[in-house]
């Protein structure tokens, strides 16, 4: 998938247990499906996977995504002595961090937007907003 989307910035996102924390994890996850970014794994990075790490020191822009102030999406790339071009930090937009709950997907579509703009717009149609998509029922 690198070799595809060279021209793009790369994305990196906590994902832990919080739902700011799979916040980040959706805002990066739909700047990848929308085609503003390619989404690559922090916690490769963190592991220090030789390919993830090139992959990181490679000269793209990358924005980095942390659902809270302790920031470890920045931290696992600081490790490599890698600076993200964006870091976003979440709680900045108000979004909260909660345990044992799931992320707000109006909240998503917000950071979403706002990310988007912040790279200078969309590259492709985005999908439908998350906050309007049908829930899942059960059988």
């Amino acid at each position: 998938m690198a070799g595809k989307h060279k021209d793009l910035p790369l994305v990196y996102s906590c994902s832990g247990c919080s739902s700011a924390a799979q916040t980040a994890n959706q805002v990066a996850l739909q700047l990848d499906r929308r085609g503003v970014a390619e989404m690559s794994c922090i916690a490769g990075v963190g592991g220090d996977v030789p390919s993830l790490v090139k992959l990181a020191r490679s000269g793209r822009t990358i924005v980095a995504i942390d659902g809270c102030a302790l920031a470890c999406t920045r931290n696992c790339l600081e490790r490599h002595a890698i600076v993200p071009t964006h870091h976003v930090l979440l709680q900045h937009m108000g979004i909260k961090k909660r345990f044992h709950t799931d992320f707000d997907p109006a909240q998503a579509d917000q950071a979403v937007a706002e990310v988007v703009a912040m790279l200078g717009g969309a590259r492709s149609a985005p999908p439908a907003p998350l906050s309007n998509l049908p829930e899942e029922t059960t059988p």
